[in-house]
């Protein structure tokens, strides 16, 4: 697998702990992290990532309304996202199938399976 640099946005430093470790453990990727939308917004127009992967349930500016923002932004708007979510009713995918997200990975997820799944859902 080539090294790709992907955006991890949660809130949760658990959740980034364990991505990150994933990641690196698996794929040897660099893994950038944003605790917020409003920090994923800079971090990506500033390092142009490979992917980002989004939280769904975060404070303040939530994970629909922070891809909202990269899809409204010329700069961000081709960067591939994948949201993480534990939210997984119909009506939430019906939601996210509406947007023109690359894809979803349900919590609770294990995190050496992270580069194989996102290596599937962005056909890398």
């Amino acid at each position: 697998m080539p090294i790709k640099r992907i955006l991890v946005v949660d809130d949760e430093e658990s959740i980034q702990t364990v991505v990150r470790f994933g990641m690196q453990m698996v794929a040897d990727w660099e893994v950038l992290v944003a605790s917020s939308g409003m920090q994923c917004m800079k971090i990506a127009d500033d390092e142009k990532p490979d992917a980002i992967l989004l939280d769904v349930m975060m404070p303040d500016m939530d994970g629909l309304a922070t891809f909202k923002a990269l899809q409204s932004d010329p700069h961000t708007a081709q960067i591939p996202v994948i949201f993480l979510t534990a939210k997984v009713q119909t009506s939430e995918r019906r939601q996210f199938n509406d947007l023109r997200i690359s894809g979803v990975i349900t919590k609770p997820f294990n995190s050496l399976d992270l580069p194989d799944l996102i290596t599937k859902i962005l056909d890398w």
